[in-house]
């Protein structure tokens, strides 16, 4: 299996990812935030790249079918629903409904990865559910992290190294100079994840925001078994048949 670890989404083009599993994981917070929503019963999540974009779909949709969910600058967008922690999509609020996602750096990354061949959203919270679909699936890998604003981010890089860490279990992997740097990463941070987020340059900004309650559950290994899988533009919870 060759696996290809980018650390940023403009490291890659769109072509590349064709006939490629694709891994997506944004730590802080989207992938955590979108497992959290499917475990908590929502009907799908639908990423988009902007705020307008966002409004735009749901006028088409219809205002009481759908959430308006999203951040900027790591704050609710003005008018939205919900923002992007994990703790506001309760059962209560999610279920049955549709969430349009717009967040500054995971769903531009998710519409990016929509040209793979099977495109799963990753974090530590899902992570052995990605992980044995990964593994079982057996074909050529492309790890996409989210980054900061198009710009390098630990949190990511630390998470797409223990994918590809705990894959070589599996058989032999073919690494790009990125997973190869991702694994020391993973290696050097793996005995405390959580200080890896708080250390990190997104991490301390959203403990100075008051979402530090967040970093915790986003390193929580394995909290939310489930698998955001992306068809058709939208995320649902995957089924292993």
């Amino acid at each position: 299996m060759k696996v290809d670890l980018f650390f940023t989404p403009s490291e890659v083009e769109e072509s590349f990812l064709a006939n490629r599993v694709v891994i997506v994981i944004d730590v802080l917070r989207a992938s955590a935030t979108i497992a959290q929503a499917l475990y908590n019963g929502c009907k799908d999540v639908i990423p988009v790249e902007s705020a307008d974009r966002a409004l735009d779909l749901m006028q088409k949709i219809g205002r009481g079918f759908v959430l308006l969910c999203g951040e900027r600058e790591g704050k609710k967008i003005e008018g939205f629903d919900l923002g992007n922690s994990p703790y506001e999509y309760e059962n209560a609020v999610v279920k049955d409904k549709t969430l349009i996602f717009a967040t500054t750096n995971g769903s531009k990354a998710i519409v990016k990865a929509s040209a793979g061949e099977k495109v799963v959203i990753g974090s530590f919270v899902n992570f052995q559910s990605v992980l044995d679909l990964v593994a079982n699936l057996n074909k050529d890998l492309s790890v996409l992290c989210s980054g900061e604003n198009n710009h390098f981010s630990l949190e990511d890089a630390v998470c797409g190294g223990m994918f590809i860490d705990k894959l070589k279990d599996y058989g032999k992997v073919q690494l790009n100079d990125g997973a190869q740097v991702a694994c020391i990463l993973y290696q050097k941070n793996k005995e405390n994840l959580l200080k890896a987020l708080e250390t990190s340059e997104h991490g301390k900004y959203l403990i100075s925001l008051g979402f530090k309650n967040d970093l915790s559950f986003c390193c929580q290994l394995d909290a939310i078994p489930v698998l955001p899988i992306l068809e058709n533009g939208r995320i649902i919870q995957y089924t292993v048949l």
